[in-house]
């Protein structure tokens, strides 16, 4: 199955030079007496890169790649290999760390997430929105120190740094958005 430039979705799965790649941004232009040109970043599924690619004209198709998504809870790390079992058969499969660098930062055991394959093969995962990742490190907020609401690094639990309110302490759950690393509230 084929979709136009109009019909193109961040998220979508694409398929070009026999490999799957995910959308990640797509920017059109049209200028006056002339075809619109489009700029498509791209995450290549099967080795992770990133790449950005230009498109003219109103008859650009991009096929469907055949991608499959399947609920999959995370289990354990071993080897730098992290195990992913499938939450209706029980299957499990293995994904390296090249192929999830970007979601390391947000893994906890037992997270949800979705399971990407590819020709049935498993190469990439899909994080939830948010993940809820205790407060491991933080220094203590002083009341009085702004006029505004001022912010403080914290170290979560995955290792990741976020810039949290005064008023969150050590041990605490905090809300983080994994789309931008970003605290988003107490969980």
């Amino acid at each position: 199955m084929t979709v136009n430039y109009g019909e193109l979705r961040k998220g979508m799965a694409i398929e070009m030079d026999d490999a799957p790649y995910i959308v990640l941004e797509y920017e059109q232009r049209k200028m006056q007496q002339r075809a619109p040109t489009m700029r498509i970043k791209f995450r290549e599924l099967t080795t992770g890169r990133q790449v950005e690619r230009s498109f003219s004209g109103y008859d650009v198709d991009f096929k469907l790649a055949d991608v499959e998504r399947r609920s999959a809870q995370y289990i354990y790390e071993d080897d730098n290999l992290y195990y992913f079992m499938d939450t209706d058969t029980y299957d499990q499969f293995p994904l390296s760390a090249d192929q999830i660098a970007d979601s390391l930062q947000f893994m906890v055991e037992q997270i949800e997430v979705d399971l990407v394959l590819y020709r049935d093969n498993p190469v990439a995962i899909e994080l939830p929105i948010t993940v809820n990742l205790e407060v491991t490190e933080t220094v203590p907020g002083v009341r009085g120190d702004t006029a505004q609401g001022g912010t403080k690094p914290a170290t979560l639990q995955t290792g990741l740094v976020v810039q949290v309110p005064l008023f969150i302490n050590q041990g605490e759950l905090v809300k983080v958005d994994t789309r931008s690393g970003q605290y988003l509230s107490r969980a």
